[in-house]
């Protein structure tokens, strides 16, 4: 997988339902069916624990074509939510890399569960790894 495959899969919004794990029931309500740009808002649902549905809205803030993109949360199941996706070339292929920088809400509840919630969010991202390496083999994820 070379820097401009990688653009072209994660670009697709489409794209993230085959990187996340089935228990998410993860759906796309609009915003889907363009490649991402800045500005571009998108709408899922998501049922993260217990099967409960939630809203997610993300905004892509921040993208340098075939280099980065920045999604920020504007409603849903976090406090705080921004997320860059950076995709540097490197010999025989790619490194993806996920910088994510997230805080619970509800304050001290919150933080109560925190374990559990972040454990789910290291599941979520090592079923993308696996899962990516299954697509494109070579690829290397970081995060």
């Amino acid at each position: 997988m070379n820097p401009e495959q990688a653009w072209d899969f994660f670009s697709i919004p489409e794209n993230l339902d085959r990187i996340t794990p089935r228990d998410m029931s993860f759906r796309i309500l609009s915003g889907g069916g363009e490649k991402t740009f800045s500005g571009h808002i998108i709408c899922y649902t998501v049922k993260p624990i217990m099967g409960i549905p939630m809203k997610w809205v993300t905004e892509i803030v921040h993208e340098e074509k075939g280099v980065y993109f920045i999604d920020e949360q504007r409603f849903g199941p976090y406090r705080f939510w921004h997320h860059l996706h950076r995709f540097t070339p490197m010999d025989g292929g790619v490194l993806m890399e996920d910088v994510l920088h997230y805080a619970l809400p509800f304050g001290w509840l919150g933080e109560l569960f925190g374990g559990f919630i972040h454990r789910k969010v290291r599941g979520i991202f090592s079923f993308r790894e696996t899962t990516l390496e299954e697509l494109f083999p070579g690829a290397k994820m970081m995060d």
